[in-house]
């Protein structure tokens, strides 16, 4: 069985990432070279996102979340590009902002088939989440 934080690693993240990329280009009309620097990826990687070859997620894209998921890159975007936040700090505010609004749950849900842990839901503590590492 997969965890929730599997499928951040393999269908969130992507995507955050691919629209990121998307929005830097084509709004701050940004270089894909340069996107590829603050990523720490080639601009080949970039070119994949906006080509959408790279990134994506289907159960993202389609979901009633969508719009406000889009909402929340377009501030991560700026915040990166104005060089008030970083990549990875925008990655985990826009990651918990999924687990808030439930989509990550959703997600788990459609991909498992079994009802999302509460951590997919950015609540802890879980017994079937792991929250530290001894």
């Amino acid at each position: 069985m997969k965890t929730p934080c599997e499928i951040v690693v393999w269908y969130v993240l992507p995507t955050i990432r691919r629209e990121i990329a998307k929005e830097m280009v084509g709004t701050y009309h940004m270089r894909q070279s340069d996107v590829g620097r603050v990523f720490g990826v080639t601009d080949a990687a970039i070119s994949q996102y906006l080509k959408n070859k790279r990134g994506g997620s289907i159960l993202i894209e389609q979901s009633e979340y969508y719009p406000s998921f889009i909402d929340e890159v377009k501030k991560s975007a700026k915040l990166i590009v104005e060089e008030k936040s970083d990549m990875s700090v925008e990655m985990c505010r826009i990651c918990n902002y999924i687990k808030s609004i439930g989509l990550l749950a959703k997600i788990y849900t459609d991909i498992t088939g079994a009802e999302a842990p509460s951590c997919a839901w950015g609540k802890t503590p879980d017994p079937n989440c792991i929250t530290s590492i001894e």
